[in-house]
């Protein structure tokens, strides 16, 4: 009869505060309205956009909105309809070509333009859609996503989207889709007088109007996905710095409301500079210099929109006061700040191309915070908070969700995500290769989408290891592997119990006392030499740094 000692088992205890980032978690049948957000079809991929212009006017008290969006795009194919997205509870008003009224249908949240001939293969053209309405109001931003409305402690207008997982196409008409990033983006917001609009990259322009409303112009200069694109409007105050990075000056821009200004000098810049120390060492190259770095006050946790993160953890290290590892190193620092920022380089630099795929940006992030505490506070300690992130696991399914239906994973992206990518450092065992594996990767796909396989196998190569059995383990399947293990006359019987057919990942192991050594299992046993090793009771397996089960006879 067999003796079986559990070395490890996953603890399955939510810890939702890690989720910083609303990811829609849809149930196991798909709709009509699924697929045609989730879908490229040819009306998708006949076009790919080049430039935005949102011009957008928002009515408070009314919580209305109205404007147009300019579509400026080049042909891939000839066509004569195309689909764009606005959510069907916003009416559009008008499609305009060529000076032209366009005639469309709507299908639940898809929109689709006929055009009078057909748009040939290479042809740049654009429309102009307008629209109107009353958009989804978040309930708990930023985990439902929507428009916030609240109002400052002096009783003053304070507004704010966060979308991701809902969709940018819940509030401004676009082809929402991951897969098509637009080149660049002008957006204007039109706000009441007294207040201040802050939205991505660079502020060009501040026109009064004459209906007492002031639009604030601003330009996006670099690729960015529709998500990421948002609206802050408050009584906005600013203060500047210039970090001297990797690429030259960068400049950075506080916007806080009146009433932080002065918490926020004092906090924010030491939170700031330390990240970006960290990220540019592991990461490369903070990758919208042009745009500039931009922390913005937010009536939620915050959101990682590009070039303008924003903000609303408290002034407080940790996230809320607490440290979701439990070890104490997530005190040392601000949660948001780093968690949110570390979305510049995976997320917005590197964007998956579908919402399936969105562990790319999360488990990536995830692993960011340990690799800031490792940068500032050693290795060890780095371990160790990755470590204390494994309560939060579930192993509910898969990281990665079902393609082409507008579907994220588990939740477990999150805490999961990082724990690979640990195991991929120690497995790796060269920190330095690892590292420049991390800043490849940012350079390689810079400014580009990818899906699972483009990011799994420049790990392969680079790193010269077999990975894809083991991301194909822990990315599509719930199920963690468990390494078998049997002495018999002092040798090691070792196999993987493990979903995937071909599965084999190195592990370390050892006899009490002595050094680790890797071994390398499948799933099928063989046998390996150990040192010293007379029974199964001298075994120890590198649990702390390997999320596995273990099982020994």
């Amino acid at each position: 009869m067999k003796s079986i000692k559990i070395l490890f088992i996953s603890i399955l205890i939510s810890n939702s505060m890690i989720a910083s980032a609303q990811l829609l978690q849809g149930g196991k049948s798909f709709t009509r309205a699924d697929s045609l957000r989730g879908t490229l079809t040819s009306y998708r991929t006949c076009y790919d956009i080049n430039y935005y212009h949102l011009d957008v006017k928002v009515d408070i008290d009314n919580r209305f909105i109205s404007g147009s969006n300019l579509f400026r795009f080049r042909a891939t194919q000839d066509f004569n309809t195309l689909q764009f997205d606005l959510f069907d509870n916003l009416q559009v008003e008008k499609v305009v070509y060529h000076g032209k009224e366009m005639p469309f249908k709507r299908e639940y949240n898809a929109v689709f333009v006929d055009f009078p001939q057909s748009i040939r293969q290479g042809d740049l053209d654009s429309m102009t859609v307008y629209y109107s309405g009353n958009p989804i109001v978040a309930k708990r931003a930023p985990w439902d996503g929507g428009f916030v409305y609240t109002k400052d402690s002096n009783g003053k207008p304070w507004v704010s989207t966060a979308c991701q997982g809902l969709g940018a196409s819940s509030w401004w008409p676009n082809k929402d889709h991951q897969s098509d990033e637009v080149d660049s983006m002008l957006v204007s917001v039109s706000v009441p007088n007294g207040l201040t609009d802050i939205s991505n990259g660079r502020l060009r322009k501040k026109t009064q109007l004459k209906d007492g409303y002031t639009r604030f112009d601003w330009f996006v200069s670099n690729p960015i996905n529709n998500y990421a694109i948002s609206l802050n409007i408050g009584d906005y105050v600013n203060f500047n710095d210039v970090y001297e990075g990797e690429k030259g000056k960068l400049d950075i821009s506080y916007w806080v409301l009146s009433e932080n200004m002065d918490k926020a000098k004092e906090f924010f810049p030491k939170n700031v500079n330390p990240m970006l120390q960290a990220f540019e060492h592991w990461f490369g190259p903070y990758p919208f210099y042009e745009d500039s770095y931009k922390l913005i006050d937010a009536p939620y946790n915050g959101m990682e929109h590009q070039s303008a993160v924003t903000y609303g953890n408290g002034y407080a290290n940790g996230y809320r006061g607490r440290d979701g590892s439990g070890t104490g190193w997530g005190m040392k620092w601000d949660f948001i700040i780093v968690h949110e920022s570390g979305h510049e380089w995976f997320g917005n630099n590197i964007t998956s191309n579908d919402l399936a795929d969105m562990w790319i940006h999360e488990s990536f992030t995830n692993y960011s915070e340990a690799l800031f505490v490792d940068y500032h506070y050693g290795k060890q300690a780095g371990q160790e908070y990755v470590h204390g992130n494994r309560m939060g696991i579930l192993n509910d399914r898969p990281v990665q969700g079902p393609y082409q239906v507008n579907e994220s994973g588990s939740g477990d992206m999150y805490n999961k995500g990082g724990v690979l990518l640990n195991m991929v450092r120690t497995i790796i065992d060269d920190d330095e290769k690892w590292r420049q594996i991390l800043r490849g990767l940012n350079r390689t796909f810079y400014h580009k989408t990818v899906d699972y396989g483009d990011v799994v196998q420049y790990i392969a190569k680079e790193s010269g290891i077999d990975f894809i059995p083991v991301f194909a383990q822990y990315v599509q399947h719930t199920n963690i592997p468990t390494l078998e293990l049997k002495v018999n006359q002092g040798k090691l019987f070792a196999r993987w119990i493990a979903d995937v057919t071909d599965f084999t990942m190195p592990v370390k192991i050892r006899t009490k006392g002595n050094e680790y050594q890797f071994i390398s299992p499948s799933r099928k046993w063989q046998t390996f030499d150990v040192p010293q090793l007379t029974s199964s009771e001298q075994l120890e397996i590198d649990t702390f740094n390997f999320y596995i089960g273990v099982l020994i006879e």
